[in-house]
């Protein structure tokens, strides 16, 4: 059976930053038959609901910084991702929520100090799936690639 890690919000977990989810059925009729792994680093380090985060490129490296208190929240989000995949050594497929500074692929939103789009890339989790040489996509774009697949029998 295929480990797959996915958004816990994906699942209809209500962990999103204002307790809401973002439940996708068709994504979860492409995943049946598999093992799904979910996780939710901002909900496990910051609770639900919580400020939301912009990831902010300050010339340096890039952080998960609070709209609310401008704090870097960045480090136990990267504890979390590393525990995770440390605990889970046979995750075979990443799929995270899109745009998320956490869980996006390839569409978590980049900001300059000015807080100008500058570019869209990995959040802080799907950076360390990446990192660790695992297939990674947006749900979005996991949907899209497979959407012939799509079973909507129960």
């Amino acid at each position: 059976m295929k480990k797959v890690a996915i958004s816990a919000c994906l699942l209809g977990n209500k962990c999103r930053y204002d307790g809401t989810s973002n439940y996708d059925p068709k994504l979860l009729s492409l995943l049946k038959g598999c093992e799904l792994i979910p996780f939710c680093p901002e909900d496990f380090c910051y609770g639900t609901p919580r400020p939301t985060m912009d990831l902010i490129d300050n010339g340096k490296e890039i952080k998960a910084i609070s709209n609310l208190s401008g704090a870097d929240l960045s480090k136990p989000i990267i504890e979390y991702a590393k525990a995770f995949f440390d605990t889970n050594k046979d995750i075979e497929l990443f799929i995270g929520k899109d745009r998320s500074p956490s869980c996006g692929v390839r569409s978590a939103k980049i900001y300059d100090k000015e807080k100008n789009l500058i570019a869209r890339g990995a959040g802080i989790m799907a950076k360390e799936a990446l990192k660790r040489q695992i297939p990674s996509y947006d749900a979005e774009e996991y949907l899209e690639q497979n959407k012939q697949f799509i079973n909507f029998d129960k």
